[in-house]
């Protein structure tokens, strides 16, 4: 159907864009109304060909809703649903054709009246190439706003600290999480220095701090990924450890341009693991302790065996002399009276046997730790009991000089029975030819500690074996004689105690042993 506006009264619309009154003005007719039409109509709007003068005196399409037909008619131009109409228009110079249909192209070849050209050949595929590349290019910028709209997204949602930074260590962009991990605005941090913002250096945290390794210098220097744990300051001036992870971003000749750093803050996961270490520590401690309470009852077994024959021996001769008697007929008076002198020395030795069997069964017991109020001195009391036999067999003097009242420490009791018994154990063997073993508690001014020192007078300690008494497995024994393991967990024991030890020795005059606890 055509249009209102009659051909042959029609005048040509002459676009307000063309001003170059020396070129030639075409006169063009456009068949085919679509996207490629609306598209050529929009670049002679927009002047991007001031190079030509050029009327567009029509656009035809079978499609009324057709976009360029649209646009046509919006903008006053003739329109038509038949591209014979167009032989009517006087002046027409060409007709170009942009549907792409080859029969159009043929038909309008065929039809067109003599003097106008078609230029389908020329314009016409060129304005189609170039709305095709104009399509690609408008997808192309599309797409790159999605992505940047996407990584921006990414960024900015991200839990993890991310900050964008240039090849000169200076900040381009960052997230709201990592302005937050440097308490720090958006205006303070973009153009600054990443190791001014992170660690307040003037310099690359690895020129400021050798033994600090910089994440973004390895990957500059190796094009790849880096990972490194730094520690930073924190609120409150509490430190807080961060994963820092680098990725390089390149350009298109494959150069790095900028670095990409990712913070993680692993503080908490640190600190779980350091107590997980810690409670294994304390573990291994325990067992430890048991196995070297084992070794020490060994060490215990043969000077109690001998401790409980000689008693044993004594009472197996009263009963024998008390059995005599009354197989000889009824006791004198006299007799009973020394019988009852016999019962009352068997009863107090078997009681001492009893004791010394029940030290030796609480000793060896295992049982989780346990801290509570304990007495020092009830502990250093049972060891001494435990050990006395021993130093009088090895001609020891044993003197002790325990505070009188209680001295009262928070601690696991057999704990602190292996520590004592490891010391005297070491003065013990420090003296094989006799010497004097002394024992002092007290508590210390103010009250603030307990104090226990164990004094030997054997062989001593050489200088240079001082500073490695409590390493592990370190030991001046001869192979078979000790594992090197009885100072390191005295050592492990007093630390758990928040205790403290201190040695002074002199090499052939003998070694003190200071013990303090805090007191209670």
């Amino acid at each position: 159907m055509k249009e209102k506006n009659q051909t042959d009264k029609y005048i040509p619309r002459k676009s307000s864009l063309f001003t170059n009154k020396m070129a030639h003005t075409i006169n063009l007719a456009i068949v085919g109304g679509g996207k490629a039409c609306k598209f050529f109509l929009d670049l002679l709007g927009d002047e991007s060909l001031p190079f030509l003068n050029i009327n567009i005196v029509g656009v035809c399409d079978i499609n009324p809703e057709a976009e360029g037909l649209v646009l046509a008619k919006e903008m006053g131009i003739y329109t038509t649903n038949n591209f014979q109409d167009f032989f009517k228009i006087k002046d027409l110079d060409s007709i170009i054709e942009l549907t792409g249909k080859r029969e159009v192209l043929l038909d309008i070849i065929r039809l067109r009246p003599k003097g106008v050209g078609v230029l389908e050949h020329n314009i016409g595929r060129l304005m189609r190439r170039f709305f095709d590349v104009t399509q690609l290019l408008d997808s192309a910028e599309h797409q790159l706003g999605i992505e940047k709209t996407f990584s921006d997204f990414l960024i900015q949602q991200s839990t993890a600290a991310i900050v964008i930074i240039n090849t000169d260590f200076t900040i381009v962009e960052t997230n709201d999480a990592y302005l937050k991990a440097v308490n720090k605005s958006k205006e303070e941090v973009v153009g600054a220095h990443c190791y001014e913002i992170s660690h307040k250096y003037s310099a690359p945290c690895s020129s400021s701090r050798p033994d600090m390794k910089c994440p973004m210098v390895e990957t500059l220097r190796t094009g790849v990924s880096a990972h490194v744990i730094h520690e930073h300051p924190g609120p409150e001036n509490k430190p807080t450890f961060c994963n820092l992870v680098t990725y390089p971003l390149r350009d298109k000749n494959g150069e790095i341009i900028q670095i990409i750093e990712v913070w993680r803050d692993i503080t908490e996961q640190l600190s779980y693991r350091w107590d997980q270490q810690v409670n294994e520590l304390k573990s291994d401690l325990q067992k430890m302790v048991q196995e070297d309470r084992m070794i020490s009852l060994g060490k215990l077994a043969a000077s109690c065996a001998h401790e409980i024959n000689n008693p044993i021996q004594g009472l197996l001769t009263f009963s024998d002399l008390m059995q005599e008697i009354l197989a000889e007929g009824k006791p004198s008076s006299k007799d009973l009276e020394r019988f009852k002198g016999h019962l009352s020395f068997m009863s107090k030795e078997l009681e001492r046997c009893g004791n010394i069997v029940s030290g030796l069964l609480s000793f060896s017991r295992e049982s989780p730790r346990e801290y509570k109020d304990i007495d020092l001195n009830e502990v250093l009391e049972a060891v001494i009991a435990l050990t006395r036999h021993k130093m009088e067999l090895q001609n020891i003097d044993l003197v002790t000089r325990l505070y009188p009242g209680l001295l009262m420490i928070k601690g696991d009791e057999r704990e602190l029975q292996q520590c004592s018994l490891n010391l005297i154990f070491n003065a013990i063997e420090a003296m094989p030819q006799g010497g004097q073993l002394r024992i002092i508690s007290k508590l210390e001014s103010e009250r603030k500690n307990a104090r226990i020192e164990i004094q030997d007078t054997g062989y001593g300690i050489p200088k240079e074996n001082l500073e490695h008494i409590f390493d592990p497995f370190f030991t001046t024994k001869r192979e078979g004689e000790g594992t090197g393991f009885g100072l390191s967990i005295v050592y492990g024991i007093i630390k758990n105690h928040k205790g403290d030890i201190k040695i002074d020795s002199t090499v052939g005059e003998g070694a003190s042993f200071v013990l303090k606890f805090p007191a209670l």
